[in-house]
This record gives C-alpha cells, sequence and structure tokens, in this order.
C-alpha cells in the first residue's frame, strides 16, 4: 500500500535500510557509499543512458551526472516475492538548478537489503522534457 507524504518527511528506514541510505547519500552527495550500496554485479538503469553495471561504474556516474542534484521522495510502495526478493517503488521528485522533475526509482533488493537494481524514470511529458533542454 503506497504511503504519501506532502512534505520531504518519508519514513523510508522503515522500508529498507538500502533505500533510505540511497537517499541520505545522494542527497549529500556520498556517491562513494550509494555505490557501495550495490552488489558487486548490481545495474543502475538511469534515464537516456545504457546500464551501468557495478559500484564502481555506479560511482562514476554519479560523480559525473548528480552533483547539485536533491532527491525529494514523497510516496513509498513495496511489494515482496517468494523468494525473498522485494522490490521497493518511490515516486518523488529531483531538483537541480535549473528545474525540478517528477522521478520513480524502482529498487530490487536482496534477502539482504542491498541493491540488484535501480531503474530511474523521468514522469514527464514530452514537452516537459523539451523544456528542460532548453533551460
Amino acid at each position: 500500500m503506497p504511503t504519501d507524504v506532502a512534505d520531504a518527511t518519508l519514513d523510508l528506514a522503515a522500508v529498507s535500510a538500502a533505500v533510505d541510505r540511497y537517499f541520505a547519500g545522494f542527497n549529500a552527495e556520498e556517491y562513494r557509499a550509494v555505490a557501495a550500496l550495490f552488489e558487486p554485479d548490481g545495474v543502475l538503469l538511469a534515464p537516456f543512458e545504457e546500464p551501468i553495471v557495478g559500484p564502481e561504474a555506479i560511482y562514476v556516474y554519479l560523480q559525473a551526472e548528480a552533483v547539485n542534484m536533491r532527491a525529494i521522495p514523497v510516496e513509498v510502495e513495496e511489494t515482496s516475492s517468494p523468494d525473498a526478493s522485494r522490490q521497493v517503488v518511490v515516486k518523488g521528485r529531483v531538483k537541480t538548478s535549473l528545474f525540478t522533475v517528477n522521478v520513480r526509482w524502482t529498487f530490487a533488493l536482496t534477502a539482504d537489503d542491498t541493491l540488484q537494481s535501480t531503474e530511474i524514470k523521468l514522469l514527464a511529458t514530452l514537452q516537459e522534457l523539451m523544456q528542460i533542454d532548453r533551460g
């Protein structure tokens, strides 16, 4: 069942310590710590990018692309599967100095609460994306 929060006080730690640390590290620009949350063959699926595989590659990508971005989680939903893996979907916003965009993060977690994959989808219309490109 989704949890909605109007401000940025969503308690992600109650759902997943790894997801909570992902957002805390991302917003603190501690990209090495964020990358360390991934399995050795973990994958980051970022918008407009080929899959980024492994903690070192994820760190390099975040260090190059995420500086000065802030992720604001607003809603979270968790599902479990019979093999003890879990999926956590977080909807929210990403703020940069030029724009704010709605985003959905889909985290695939192991039974040990580490990240197998994180998919980041922009929740924007084509018109909104075109305005960002001009921004």
